[in-house]
């Protein structure tokens, strides 16, 4: 995959990634919660999938050592939605395929006045967020 010169250039991060222990289950949740963000599966792998809206910059993956995949305690991933209703359906889809909830969407004035989210705990214990900043937002 070729990405122009301007892409990295803008880019503050190249991907992340994240284990699991169960490729299949995660990426079935994946291919549903992301798309809610228009954020598709990029490429896979054997042992990894990524997803992207062209490069792939979300990867889930076995272990490099096959050991057990674990949690990064105080740590989360906030996918930026559009819109306040792609925040709602993130949520709502992520719920339906086995998230647990760990904050319902809304505002939360105490991150800025334009900021509308939700955040959910994926199959594998990861804590995710979906985001909207309404930058057009007036009181």
């Amino acid at each position: 995959m070729n990405i122009s010169e301007s892409q990295q250039q803008a880019k503050t991060l190249c991907h992340i990634s994240v284990g699991t222990n169960q490729l299949t289950q995660a990426s079935e949740f994946y291919d549903a919660v992301l798309a809610t963000l228009n954020i598709h599966r990029v490429t896979e792998h054997e042992q990894s999938v990524a997803y992207g809206k062209g490069y792939p910059t979300f990867w889930l993956q076995i272990p490099f050592d096959q050991g057990v995949a674990t949690v990064a305690n105080g740590s989360h991933i906030g996918f930026m939605a559009t819109s306040k209703q792609q925040v709602d359906a993130f949520y709502r889809v992520a719920i339906d395929h086995g998230a647990r909830c760990n904050g319902k969407p809304g505002p939360r004035p105490e991150y800025g006045i334009p900021y509308y989210g939700c955040f959910v705990v994926d199959l594998d214990g990861h804590r995710i967020e979906a985001s909207f900043w309404d930058v057009n937002y007036s009181k």
